[in-house]
């Protein structure tokens, strides 16, 4: 039994598929109109959304002017992550994203975890999303005039611990209050309306709505350049390196995204040339728009004033210039729309992938004969985001988002690291430069224990080794088990590099969030074994 749950894809047997087409003998239905240009627009759409308009200000408020480098260091691990994507992308251009490629490198069983990880990352994100853009939505309504009942526009537990307007006026229902966010289910409902129509038709509303957005972040940028007092920059970094380090949720939030575009890889005209290039290339301008608005925010104001929820407006409204208020309002609505079209468009295409693989019901690969959709997966991933938009407060559950993405990393540069350990290397168009990293990363991880013991001689003894910090235990342990494999087996310093910095920011989310994602995966794996394993394609093909 062992051996069937490591039974992995054969790159080969996926290319031929793709090129014979899948399905019920019509070919994959799947439209190929997606150029470089287009994916980099999905790539930025996904990325600048709420975390830019809301999270920047959170964690400007703990680490100062210095989150610059956090942004940088954030970006420097994507990076590492983005350059493994694009191996795998260019070397199986199929849809499935991270889901196919552990497939490929480590096998079925942890093909279906990370296809399970990337269900939740996708819902959960998405939901936080609807109802991220409701309370924009709702609040530029109000500031112009028009006024829509609370209690049409937040979920019930929150009305309920209020006690406040939308829980008073609410209408009733034997005696059941009647409490529900409208405008997230409006706006799921729009997206996937959008999404289920056609490729064409989300690439032309994510191009219109990354131009926008993006036009309008400049602008502020450039107007509020004016108001900068470097007075505010100093101190840099008020608390330290840890300060910086505590906005890291806020920061990585912000930079998710870049991996779904790697779903539409049987979209693209191109995929093995453009898919790379839109993976860099959306990274490196959003890198770019990230530490210049930090720079211009925590110059115009002191950073601990920016702890609030929209930091964008306040600033300028400090400088009485509250017309730009609804500016960054709009900007925020269409960021938040173009994050959601993203997602929504990336977990069907990868349900459509498990399901050609047998491990769901084969419904889920179903294309539309007109619009070259995944149908059913796309309405059903409508009713399961927009369904708990209407009734969910998700502020604590997500961090789940964030560590979801980042597992889904941390298999994919491990992938890059098997694959290269082959002997046979499959043939890829684009593969990530060859470091040798068998004595630079030891170093670096000896280094790193040195200065750590040095600085908190408490760190190793005493403060990791607790229900509370133990994910950071862990991150040692497997630092130190990579570093000994990167010696023995030469690991190429990237990957390596990738696969450690993205752990480290999974280290630091707290033990509930570490306990929750491994309860949603250990329901995944009883669905794997009850279901998946038995209707598996790679099983029957072996009976």
């Amino acid at each position: 039994m062992a051996n069937q749950l490591f039974r992995k894809k054969s790159i080969d047997v996926i290319l031929r598929d793709a090129e014979q087409g899948y399905g019920d003998g019509h070919g994959t239905g799947l439209k190929k109109v997606l150029g470089v240009r287009d994916l980099t627009f999905f790539g930025i759409a996904a990325i600048i959304g709420a975390g830019i308009f809301s999270g920047i200000g959170t964690a400007a408020s703990s680490g100062g002017p210095g989150i610059v480098f956090l942004y940088v260091f954030t970006a420097i691990a994507c990076g590492f992550a983005a350059l493994c994507y694009a191996e795998f992308a260019s070397t199986v251009p199929v849809s499935g994203s991270a889901y196919t490629y552990s497939y490929v490198a480590f096998g079925e069983i942890f093909a279906w975890i990370i296809g399970w990880d990337l269900l939740m990352e996708y819902a959960i994100g998405n939901i936080a999303v609807a109802i991220s853009w409701s309370d924009y939505f709702t609040t530029m309504m109000a500031n112009a005039g028009l006024h829509i009942p609370e209690w049409m526009t937040m979920d019930y537990m929150s009305a309920k611990a209020a006690q406040g307007a939308a829980w008073l006026n609410a209408p009733q229902i034997g005696g059941f209050r009647i409490i529900l966010d409208i405008p997230a289910l409006m706006i799921v409902a729009l997206i996937t309306y959008i999404v289920f129509r056609g490729i064409k038709e989300s690439r032309s509303a994510s191009n219109l709505m990354v131009i926008i957005k993006l036009a309008v972040i400049f602008f502020v940028i450039v107007l509020g350049a004016f108001y900068i007092n470097p007075d505010n920059w100093t101190p840099f970094s008020p608390e330290g390196f840890g300060g910086i380090m505590k906005g890291v949720s806020a920061v990585f939030f912000a930079y998710i995204g870049f991996d779904a575009i790697s779903t539409t890889a049987e979209e693209c005209k191109n995929p093995q040339r453009d898919l790379p290039k839109a993976m860099i290339y959306s990274l490196i301008i959003c890198t770019i728009v990230y530490v210049l608005l930090a720079l211009v925010l925590t110059g115009m104001v002191h950073y601990t004033k920016l702890s609030v929820g929209d930091p964008l407006a306040m600033v300028f409204d400090e400088k009485g210039l509250k017309f730009i208020s609804g500016i960054v309002a709009v900007s925020a609505i269409i960021a938040t729309a173009s994050v959601l079209l993203v997602f929504q468009m990336g977990q069907p295409r990868i349900w459509m992938s498990m399901s050609r693989d047998g491990l769901l019901p084969k419904v889920f690969s179903k294309i539309h004969p007109k619009y070259g959709t995944p149908s059913f997966s796309t309405i059903l991933t409508g009713l399961v985001v927009g369904i708990p938009a209407l009734f969910l407060n998700l502020n604590e559950v997500i961090s789940l988002t964030s560590i979801g993405t980042l597992f889904a990393f941390v298999l994919v540069c491990a992938g890059v690291l098997a694959l290269q350990q082959r002997k046979n290397r499959p043939e890829s168009k684009f593969k990530v430069p060859y470091i040798n990293g068998q004595f630079i990363y030891p170093i670096l991880i000896i280094a790193a224990i040195i200065i750590v013991a040095i600085k908190v001689p408490s760190h190793f003894t005493a403060d990791i080794w607790t229900i509370e910090t133990w994910p950071m235990a862990a991150f040692w342990i497997i630092a130190i088990i990579v570093a000994v494999m990167a010696f023995v087996k030469k690991f190429s310093l990237l990957p390596v590099l990738g696969m450690i910095s993205c752990f480290y920011l999974m280290s630091q989310e707290t033990h509930k969030v570490w306990m929750r994602f491994i309860i949603w995966l250990a329901a995944g794996l009883v669905i794997y074994f009850i279901y998946s394993y038995k209707h598996s394609k790679l099983a029957k093909e072996k009976e």
